[in-house]
C-alpha cells in the first residue's frame, strides 16, 4: 500500500490564498503600467533603426517581393515571421517595429511577475507579501534600464521574444496543477520550447531551469519532482541530441560566435566572462556607466586582470548558496538560476562582443529572485515596504527614460559610447558614420581617422571614410582612400565608386576607366551602369546614357535613380 501510495500524483502544497485585487484592479494596473512603459521608452520609440537594424531581411533591397515561406526558411522563423507582420504594416518606417517590441518587453514583465509569484508561494510566503513583492519584481523587469538594449534596440527582439516563450513555458510548468506534470501540460511546455530555442538559441537551457526548480522545490531538496516528471523529461533527453546538432550548426556558422574565433580561445573567453558576470551584477544592482560598446579587456590567462579573483568569488557564491540552500532557498535558487541562464552567452563559447547588455535579459529573472529574499524577511509595515519599492521602481523608470534619450538618435549613442569607450575603434566608426547621415561630412571624416588611428583600417571603413571626404569635397582623398579599400579587397563596388568620384571631377577616361574594371569584377553589379549613365549625361552623350540606365533596370527594375536618370535623357533625346 506505502508503495502504491508513492506511485501516486500528488498536488504542490500552497498555502492558503487570501482574498486579493479584483479583476478589474488588475486590468487598471496592467493598463498603467504599459502606458508608464510606452512613456519611458518614448524616446527610443520615435528614433530610427540603429545599427545592425540596417541589416535585418525588412531592411533588404527588394523585399517587398518576397514572400512569406523565404522569411520563415531561415534560422528563426518565428522571429522572421514577427518581422513580416510589421513589414506589412509599417514598411520600413521604424515606429511600430519599437512599439511591438515594448509590448513584448511588458508580456515579458507579466509573465516574470506570475513566475515570482507561485515560487514565493512555494517558500511559504504570505499572500499579502508574495503579491507585492512580485508585482514589484514584475514592475523592476519592466523599467530597469539595464534591460534598455534589449527592448529600444530592434535587432534585439531576439532576446525578448524568445524569453517570452521561454517564460511562458516555464509559467506553465510552474503553475501545473501536480507534482507530476499532465501530458497537456508536458506537451505544452515542449511545444513553447521548441518555439523559444528556434527563436534564438540561448532557451536550450530551460530543460536545466526545469530540472534546478523540481529539485529545488518539487516537493523541495530532493530528486522525487525529476523522477516524477518523465513526460517532460523523457522527450526532452530524446531530442536533446538534435538540439545539440542545432546548436552547434549555428556556432558553425555564425562569424561573431564559435570556437573558430581567432585570437579568442574557449577558456580565455571564460576567465573573461568571469569578471563580465561581476560587471553584469553590478549593473542590476547600479545602473549606472551603461555603454552599448564596452571595452572590456580580454583575459588571456586566469591571472590576466584580476579573472582568478572575479572566479573565486563566483566559486564562493556557489559554494554558500548550495550550504545555505535550505536557510536561504529563494536566494540559492536564484542565484544558480542567474547563472544557468547566462551561461549560454557567457561560460566557454566564445562571442567577439565579451560583454553586451541584452545578454542579461533571460538572467536578470535569477537576480529578481536573490532580491526576493531579504525582501521577503525585511521587519517593516507593509506600507513602508510598498513604498520603499515604489520609490525604487520610480527611479529605475527615471533612469530608463534618460537611457532612451540616449538611444533615441545614432548621433547621441555612439556619441555617448565614444565618451565611455574612447580607445576603442567601433564606437568612432559608427559615431563617424552617425555625422555622415546628418551631413557633417568634416566631423565624419575626423572620426573616421580618429577609428583608422586606433585600429588597422578595415575595407568597410577605409570605403565610408572616402564617401564622407567626398561629401566634404576633398576628391582626392576619397579615391585615395578608395584605391586602399581596393588594395584589400577587389570589388565592383569600390571600383565603381572610384568612377564615381573621377566623375565628379570631370575626368571622364579615368572614371570609365575604373567603371570598366567594376564591370568586369561583377557585370551585375547595377551602380556601375548607374554612374556609367552619369558620366555619358555630364558629357551630353545622350543615347550612351540611357542604355547604360536601361542596363542598371534590368539588373533591378525597382532602382528609382536609374529610372529617373533614365526619364530625364529621353526628355533631352527628343528636344
Amino acid at each position: 500500500m506505502k508503495s502504491s501510495k508513492r506511485n501516486k500524483s500528488t498536488k504542490i502544497e500552497n498555502p492558503p490564498v487570501q482574498q486579493g485585487p479584483k479583476l478589474w484592479q488588475w486590468a487598471l494596473g496592467l493598463f498603467v503600467a504599459l502606458f508608464i512603459a510606452l512613456e519611458i521608452y518614448g524616446p527610443a520609440i520615435g528614433g530610427p533603426f540603429l545599427y545592425d537594424d540596417r541589416y535585418l531581411p525588412f531592411m533588404a533591397p527588394g523585399i517587398e517581393s518576397v514572400p512569406l515561406k523565404a522569411w520563415l526558411l531561415g534560422m528563426r522563423p518565428f522571429l522572421m515571421l514577427t518581422f513580416w507582420i510589421n513589414f506589412q504594416f509599417s514598411g520600413q518606417n521604424p515606429y511600430s517595429y519599437h512599439v511591438v517590441n515594448v509590448l513584448i518587453h511588458f508580456v515579458d514583465a507579466v509573465l516574470v511577475a506570475l513566475i515570482v509569484r507561485k515560487i514565493l508561494s512555494w517558500s511559504k510566503i504570505k499572500s499579502d507579501l508574495a503579491i507585492v513583492l512580485s508585482l514589484f519584481a514584475g514592475g523592476l523587469f519592466l523599467l530597469h534600464p539595464l534591460q534598455t538594449e534589449s527592448v529600444t534596440y530592434v535587432a534585439s527582439r531576439s532576446d525578448s521574444l524568445s524569453v517570452l516563450l521561454f517564460n511562458t513555458a516555464f509559467a506553465v510548468f510552474v503553475y501545473r496543477r501536480r507534482t507530476a506534470a499532465s501530458w497537456p501540460a508536458a506537451i505544452g511546455v515542449l511545444a513553447l520550447f521548441g518555439l523559444a530555442v528556434l527563436t534564438k538559441e540561448h532557451t536550450a537551457v530551460l530543460p536545466a531551469l526545469l530540472l534546478l526548480t523540481d529539485y529545488f522545490w518539487n516537493p523541495g531538496f530532493s530528486f522525487e519532482g525529476i523522477r516524477k516528471n518523465w513526460r517532460l523529461y523523457a522527450p526532452i533527453s530524446a531530442g536533446a541530441v538534435l538540439g545539440l546538432i542545432f546548436v552547434w550548426r549555428v556556432l558553425s556558422s555564425a562569424k561573431s560566435a564559435g570556437f573558430h574565433i581567432k585570437d579568442l580561445t574557449w577558456y580565455q573567453y571564460f576567465f573573461t566572462q568571469c569578471r563580465a558576470i561581476w560587471v553584469y551584477i553590478r549593473l542590476f544592482f547600479l545602473p549606472v556607466g551603461q555603454n552599448v560598446d564596452w571595452d572590456f579587456p580580454i583575459s588571456h590567462s586566469i591571472l590576466n586582470h584580476g579573472a582568478i579573483f572575479a572566479l573565486a568569488g563566483l566559486v564562493a557564491l556557489a559554494a554558500a548558496a548550495w550550504i545555505y540552500r535550505r536557510r536561504c532557498p529563494l536566494a540559492s535558487y536564484g542565484y544558480f538560476t542567474f547563472l544557468l541562464l547566462l551561461a549560454p552567452t557567457s561560460s566557454v563559447v566564445p562571442i567577439a562582443d565579451v560583454l553586451v547588455e541584452h545578454r542579461t535579459y533571460m538572467p536578470f529573472l535569477g537576480l529578481l529572485l536573490v532580491v526576493m529574499e531579504p525582501l521577503s524577511r525585511w521587519k517593516i509595515s507593509r506600507t513602508a515596504l510598498a513604498t520603499t519599492l515604489a520609490v525604487v521602481l520610480f527611479l529605475s523608470a527615471a533612469l530608463t527614460y534618460q537611457r532612451n534619450q540616449v538611444w533615441s538618435s545614432s548621433l547621441a549613442l555612439w556619441s555617448d559610447s565614444v565618451q565611455k569607450s574612447p580607445r576603442k575603434a567601433r564606437p568612432r566608426f559608427q559615431l563617424a558614420f552617425a555625422y555622415f547621415e546628418q551631413h557633417r561630412c568634416d566631423e565624419a571624416v575626423a572620426e573616421y581617422a580618429e577609428a583608422a588611428r586606433l585600429e588597422k583600417p578595415t575595407y568597410d571603413l577605409l570605403v565610408d571614410w572616402a564617401e564622407a571626404a567626398d561629401c566634404a569635397g576633398n576628391h582626392e582623398e576619397a579615391i585615395k582612400k578608395l584605391r586602399e579599400a581596393a588594395s584589400i579587397e577587389r570589388s565592383a563596388h569600390v571600383w565603381a565608386q572610384i568612377g564615381m568620384v573621377y566623375g565628379e571631377q570631370g575626368k571622364e577616361a579615368e572614371s570609365l576607366d575604373a567603371l570598366a574594371q567594376a564591370s568586369a569584377i561583377d557585370p551585375n553589379y547595377e551602380m556601375t551602369y548607374l554612374y556609367r549613365g552619369n558620366v555619358f549625361a555630364t558629357s551630353q552623350q545622350y543615347d550612351k546614357a540611357a542604355a547604360e540606365y536601361r542596363h542598371a533596370l534590368e539588373i533591378n527594375p525597382a532602382d528609382q535613380q536609374a529610372r529617373d536618370s533614365l526619364n530625364m535623357v529621353i526628355r533631352h533625346l527628343k528636344r
